[in-house]
């Protein structure tokens, strides 16, 4: 499990190397929509049903928090956007912060629970139901808040997340189903695969902004933390005034926190100037280093033998 335990270091590395030698990674050009759907084929296989059904049975819940995920977040990025160009940047890295914020929750977000202690069937019943509405509410939030900005191709945008969001995630929740005596394959590889390609889509997404990248003011840096901290604790505090449980609570935050960045990475690159990808790359790196990193604090804390003190 080399690469998903590694992903915030790797991810790091990957951008670090992407920046530094920036020509290796652009041979990616053509295959980023494949490595996201990739990741998307890895979820559908090590998707649970069992815990799906369980978290499905309080659909309460998963209403709060896809309404928080496409309400709140998509708002952080408004802001952003506003923000950006009221300091003179570019529309389509306004753009970038926007994409991003519209996205649905990442599929790290499920591994990042489980490390936090979190409610792991709601973060994936959570992922489920936001990534199967994506096709159609993130075309509409980018072309609404977006408008803004620049001219939104709402049709190739909903046809481009159908064809790399919904038909490798059924894809791969059939393959489990059908063929279930390999599930101990599936969850040894899909993990692994999901992390390589993300690391792969982020550096490819920096590779291909390196010269803006050396450019990039420290307001956008700092708009992506902004964002990134934002989700998390607005997370929190919905799931606090609507009497979640405290895994609940960690849940949500995540979810909120952790936007599918590679998949805003995905869209701006295929429909946009490659600019707009660079908010997008910067927050899929950010939040998987902010996760990891609390993930492993929470981790220490709980094997440490004074942490009962």
């Amino acid at each position: 499990m080399f690469f998903s335990r590694y992903l915030a270091l790797l991810t790091l590395c990957g951008a670090v190397a992407a920046y530094i030698w920036p020509s290796p990674f652009l041979l990616f050009q053509h295959l980023f929509l494949w490595l996201f759907a990739a990741t998307m084929l890895a979820l559908g296989l090590v998707m649970p049903i069992e815990e799906a059904k369980a978290a499905l049975a309080r659909p309460g819940s998963i209403a709060i928090g896809v309404a928080t995920q496409f309400t709140m977040m998509p708002m952080f990025g408004f802001a952003a956007a506003t923000m950006a160009t009221s300091f003179g940047l570019s529309p389509a890295v306004a753009l970038g912060f926007i994409i991003v914020a519209c996205a649905p929750g990442a599929m790290a977000s499920n591994v990042i629970c489980y490390l936090l202690g979190g409610a792991v069937a709601f973060s994936i019943a959570m992922t489920m139901v936001a990534t199967l509405l994506s096709p159609l509410l993130t075309p509409v939030l980018v072309q609404w808040l977006g408008g803004a900005f620049m001219a939104i191709p709402f049709w190739p945008m909903m046809q481009t997340i159908v064809l790399t969001v919904v038909v490798p995630l059924l894809l791969g929740m059939t393959v489990r189903h059908y063929l279930p005596r390999y599930q101990h394959h599936y969850e040894r590889f899909a993990p692994e695969l999901a992390a390589l390609a993300i690391i792969v889509i982020c550096s490819y997404a920096l590779a291909a902004n390196q010269e803006r990248v050396a450019q990039t003011p420290w307001l956008v840096v700092m708009l992506v933390i902004a964002m990134n901290a934002a989700g998390y604790l607005g997370g929190w505090l919905i799931a606090r005034l609507a009497g979640f449980e405290c895994g609940y609570r960690i849940t949500l935050a995540v979810e909120i926190g952790m936007q599918n960045a590679g998949l805003g990475v995905a869209l701006a690159l295929q429909h946009f100037a490659p600019e707009s990808a660079l908010p997008g790359a910067l927050f899929a790196v950010w939040c998987i280093l902010t996760a990891a990193g609390l993930s492993r604090w929470i981790q220490g804390r709980e094997s440490s033998p004074n942490a009962a003190v």
